[in-house]
C-alpha cells in the first residue's frame, strides 16, 4: 500500500515520517505540506517525493497519513476519504461537530479504511492492560475512572507550543488521550459536564452508558514538575492502574500503519479505533466545550 504524509512540522518529522519509513509492507511514497521548503527538507531527510499540492499526493497514493492541526486535518482527510483514500488520522479528528460530521459521512460513503491514532491504544502495554480489563469486567463490571493528563505546553515554550494547542488546550489536546482509554473500558458516554478553573485546569465529569461513571482531569498550563499522566478504574474486582508507558511512539504508530493496511483488505472488518471511535471521542470534546462555554456566558466561572 502506497502512503502519503500530509504535514511537515516537528511531529511528522519526529513520529510519522519515521513511522512510514519503518513500517514493512508499505510504501512510504511522499509528503505535502503548505510549506514548500518544509516539504522538501522532510522529503529530502527520508528520500521521499515532495509533492506541489494536495491534489498531486492524492493521485499517487492509496492512502494518506495526517500530521497537521485538526481543523486543517478534517477538510483534507474528507477530501481524500471523498477520492476513495484510505485515512490514518491524528486526535481529535476535528475541533467541532460539524467538521467531524462531515468526515465520517466521506468515509461512511467512500468505504474506506480508518484509523485514528490513540497513541496509548497501539501501545501492546496498554492493550494487553485493557485486555485483562475486559475478561475481568464480564463477571464483575468496572464501575467507575479516573484520568489525569497534565502537560506543559501553554507555560513552558516547547516544540509542541503551536497555536492551535495554544488557544485549544488540555481539553482539546490532552482530553482524547484520556477518553480513549476511558471509554474503552467504561463504554460509551452518556452525559457530560465540565469546570474549569482560572488556571486553565478542566474537569470533566462523564456518565457512560450502563451507569458508570468516570471524572478526567486535563491542562495544558502546569508547571513542569507537575506532568503527568494517569489512569485508574474501579469495579468488583477492585482497583487497576493503567501502566507505565514503554513502548516508543513511532512503534505504536507504525503498529497503526499496519492495522490501517489490514483493515483496508476487501472484507476485513472496521478497525476498532477507526473515524467512528473518533467522533465518540470528538462528541464528549464538543459536549464538553459547549458546557464551559455556557457556563462563562453565564457568569458562574471566572475568566483564566
Amino acid at each position: 500500500m502506497r502512503f502519503g504524509l500530509v504535514g511537515t512540522g516537528h511531529w511528522a518529522r519526529v513520529a510519522h515520517a519515521p513511522a512510514l519509513a519503518a513500517t514493512d509492507g508499505v510504501t512510504f511514497t511522499g509528503v505535502w505540506g503548505r510549506d514548500p521548503g518544509r516539504t522538501a527538507a522532510v522529503a529530502g531527510e527520508f528520500g521521499v517525493r515532495p509533492y506541489a499540492s494536495f491534489e498531486d499526493l492524492l493521485g499517487d497514493v492509496d492512502a494518506v497519513q495526517f500530521s497537521v492541526p485538526p481543523d486543517v486535518q478534517a477538510g483534507y482527510a474528507t477530501a481524500a476519504a471523498a477520492a476513495g483514500k484510505h485515512l490514518l488520522l491524528e486526535k481529535p479528528i476535528a475541533l467541532d461537530a460539524a467538521g467531524g460530521r462531515a468526515l465520517v459521512d466521506a468515509v461512511d460513503a467512500s468505504g474506506v479504511a480508518s484509523v485514528v491514532f490513540f497513541t496509548r491504544l497501539f501501545r501492546p502495554e496498554t492493550r494487553a492492560w485493557l485486555a485483562e480489563l475486559a475478561v475481568q469486567g464480564e463477571e464483575r463490571p468496572w464501575e467507575g475512572g479516573l484520568a489525569l493528563a497534565l502537560g506543559t505546553v501553554q507555560r513552558e515554550d516547547g516544540v509542541f507550543s503551536t497555536p492551535w494547542r495554544l488557544e485549544h488546550g488540555g481539553l482539546w489536546d490532552l482530553a482524547p488521550h484520556a477518553l480513549s482509554v476511558l471509554l474503552s473500558i467504561l463504554g460509551p458516554v452518556e452525559s457530560v459536564a465540565a469546570h474549569e478553573d482560572p488556571l486553565g485546569t478542566v474537569h470533566l465529569v462523564l456518565g457512560h452508558r450502563g451507569g458508570a461513571s468516570s471524572t478526567a482531569v486535563v491542562s495544558q498550563n502546569v508547571p513542569a514538575d507537575a506532568a503527568a499522566s494517569y489512569t485508574r478504574v474501579w469495579g468488583g474486582a477492585g482497583h487497576a492502574v493503567e501502566p507505565a508507558a514503554q513502548t516508543p511512539v513511532v512503534e505504536a504508530l507504525s503498529r497503526a500503519v499496519t492495522e490501517l493496511a489490514a483493515a483496508a483488505v476487501p472484507g476485513a472488518p472496521a478497525h476498532r479505533q477507526s473515524v467512528a471511535f473518533g467522533a465518540e471521542v470528538l462528541d464528549v470534546l464538543v459536549r464538553a466545550q459547549e458546557h464551559l462555554d455556557s457556563t462563562r456566558h453565564n457568569g458562574q466561572m471566572s475568566p483564566r
